[in-house]
């Protein structure tokens, strides 16, 4: 239970510190930041913590070691020394996935084969067992090969942790949660001023804009592969959610967002009723050219259409224009935080921003534009 274990949360590239800064609010010792992930030490207990609490993170992955791997040989020799059987038991499912870059171990397949024969091969010498039968929970394998170095790895997450589980069936988010998440946080929002987002789409970032206000955790909606894990204890699930559930807050907030498409604005309010929070995020049909909003002070944190197509691109440089002189008329301390792929977005919009953090959605590399007043 107390074994000092250690863990890699991937994230979206920009949000290394954003997920760091998570890692040491929740006390979580030996935090450091790589490209596209974070590292930091645990115990069995901080598996419900960090799923349950992590808004930044993509997931939550228990590293079993770290290894040089040249060749098939060494990637097998290295896999089948790790103590799988600590976790794994011996009904457990361990399908494996990976990639690998900048190694002499490039195919995948091959790559898979191997581990999966070298888990094998452990399991079935430390049970007795000349075959395993893999019909109990999922253990979800996933390695790492960069440089000819192999990091092996237990997914404890299942679906990423972008799935909250307030997305309706079916419904394709062009921005995920956590990157939404991402830009509440750096608009350091605190649930005081008005929070507006006139491009709300399903209403992913007034939803999480909520969930931070609430300081609601955002994985208290949905389930993980490690829950049926016999080796983490059901009570510690149960702590993790009480725990997160008493550090919820109360309050009145004012947390808005428009979209031009009703059936938009429907999917958000459905939404907003599956994340818990439909009682504080106001969800209207509403043009963004024409935007505006009462009081001196507030934020706008948005994700306008992007427009990838050359017809598209066209329609969201007029929309940006038409978006800029609506945000002309602000008074000088409000701030908005947009996100955009758009090369050329300042000149469309009118105005340079004070500030630019580059972001990636998913693979699309984009620029938070930040107007400070």
């Amino acid at each position: 239970m107390n074994e000092t274990l250690t863990f890699a949360i991937p994230t979206l590239f920009g949000l290394e510190s954003l997920a760091a800064d998570e890692l040491r609010r929740l006390d979580l010792p030996q935090v450091r930041a790589e490209n596209g992930r974070v590292l930091c030490s645990g115990t069995l207990g901080d598996i419900p913590r960090l799923n349950v609490n992590l808004r930044t993170g993509e997931r939550v992955l228990l590293v079993l070691g770290t290894f040089p791997a040249g060749d098939f040989d060494a990637l097998f020799e290295g896999t089948r020394t790790l103590p799988w059987e600590r976790f794994i038991p011996r009904d457990g499912q361990f399908p494996v996935k990976g990639h690998s870059l900048n190694s002499a171990l490039h195919s995948i397949p091959a790559c898979q084969a191997i581990v999966k024969k070298a888990v094998a091969a452990r399991l079935g010498a430390q049970y007795g067992m000349n075959t395993l039968p893999e019909t109990g929970a999922l253990y979800q394998i996933q390695f790492s090969i960069m440089k000819d170095t192999a990091v092996l790895m237990l997914d404890t997450s299942g679906a990423g942790l972008h799935k909250r589980g307030y997305r309706a069936q079916g419904v394709a988010a062009p921005l995920r949660e956590t990157l939404a998440a991402a830009m509440v946080l750096l608009s350091r929002y605190r649930g005081r001023d008005p929070l507006c987002d006139p491009f709300c789409g399903s209403g992913t970032i007034p939803i999480e804009a909520a969930l931070i206000a609430k300081n609601r955790a955002p994985g208290l909606n949905r389930s993980f592969s490690a829950q049926k894990w016999a080796c983490v204890d059901r009570e510690l699930w149960l702590r993790a959610a009480d725990e997160a559930m008493d550090k919820e807050f109360d309050g009145d907030y004012e947390i808005w967002g428009g979209d031009l498409d009703p059936a938009a604005v429907d999917l958000a309010r459905r939404n907003a009723e599956l994340a818990e929070v439909d009682d504080i995020v106001k969800f209207e049909v509403a043009d963004a050219r024409t935007f505006h909003w009462g009081g001196m002070y507030g934020r706008i944190v948005t994700n306008p259409p992007y427009g990838e197509r050359i017809m598209e691109r066209r329609e969201a440089e007029e929309l940006y224009r038409s978006f800029g002189k609506a945000w002309a008329k602000f008074p000088e301390t409000w701030k908005l935080y947009l996100l955009s792929s758009h090369t050329e977005f300042e000149r469309t919009f009118g105005k340079k921003a004070d500030k630019k953090r580059k972001l990636y959605n998913g693979m699309l590399k984009c620029d938070l534009f930040m107007y400070l007043g």
